[in-house]
């Protein structure tokens, strides 16, 4: 059911999705154009026939009446109307429902271009996938994260945090930054808890580690909304970093993650 939408955002998917029909032509979608039509682009019935719905369905959509509304319908829908990323995403959005399409492995190949912007950024920087896997990192992180991004092997950060004796020596106030990444993380795959890598990774975390499972349990939910991070660098000493992360466009699952410098830079 479309419970919490007020009836303005109900409207909007229904002039949304007429908009969409209105605009698509018969020939774009490979039926014939022949005789005379009273509207433009699309009959309804023609757009339900396609998605394998009820004209009824289709009819109160458009009107933006309360229904019931499953992600798999709206799949054909937006595969029948040829949406694309954007506009995809936007009637998910609008429907409040999780795009069965962003449902994989999360495992695309991150564009040469993102790549190379990351690598072009003064301050550490990495880039994470929806398992909170590094894709990508500058010469900055890879110094800084020692036990992480420095050597061969596993770039999951939340295997990092639990796992590695190392982040317990690099992180400052361990216990606690443990425990909100946690929440950020709960937070961040809330909609993917059926997915095979996210599942699997929760699994193997609460078999191995005390404190994830403790956090876990706790059900505590948080944004990834950055702020202080301090660190112990076995080499450089104590810093102190401001994070943000930023969502890159186009690449839903994929985070990027800066700690730029505070004001005062690093202390003793």
């Amino acid at each position: 059911m479309m419970a919490g939408r007020s009836l303005e955002q109900r409207r909007e998917l229904g002039d949304f999705v007429r908009a969409l029909r209105e605009k698509t032509k018969p020939s774009d979608i490979g039926l014939p154009a022949a005789g005379r039509r009273r509207t433009p682009g699309l009959r309804r019935e023609e757009v339900a026939q396609l998605c394998g719905l009820s004209v009824t369905w289709y009819t109160w959509l458009e009107q933006g009446r309360e229904m019931a509304l499953s992600a798999a319908a709206l799949a054909r829908l937006a595969s029948a109307l040829r949406l694309g990323r954007a506009e995809r995403a936007y009637l998910f959005e609008l429907a409040n429902r999780r795009d069965p399409e962003q449902g994989g492995s999360g495992r695309e190949p991150v564009p040469a271009a993102v790549i190379a912007s990351v690598g072009t950024i003064s301050a550490p920087a990495y880039l994470l996938d929806h398992t909170w896997t590094a894709r990508a990192w500058n010469r900055a992180a890879e110094r800084l994260f020692t036990g992480w991004l420095d050597r061969p092997g596993d770039r999951n950060l939340l295997r990092f945090i639990f796992l590695e004796p190392a982040a317990r020596r690099l992180i400052r106030d361990h216990e606690a930054r443990a425990r909100r990444v946690a929440a950020e993380f709960r937070a961040d795959v809330s909609g993917r808890m059926g997915d095979p890598a996210v599942r699997g990774l929760i699994e193997e975390l609460r078999q191995r580690s005390p404190d994830f499972t403790r956090f876990w349990n706790e059900h505590w939910v948080l944004g990834r909304e950055g702020g202080e991070r301090t660190f112990d660098h076995p080499a450089d000493g104590f810093l102190r970093y401001e994070q943000v992360t930023f969502a890159l466009a186009g690449h839903p699952d994929l985070k990027l993650t800066m700690l730029v410098p505070a004001a005062d830079g690093a202390g003793g």
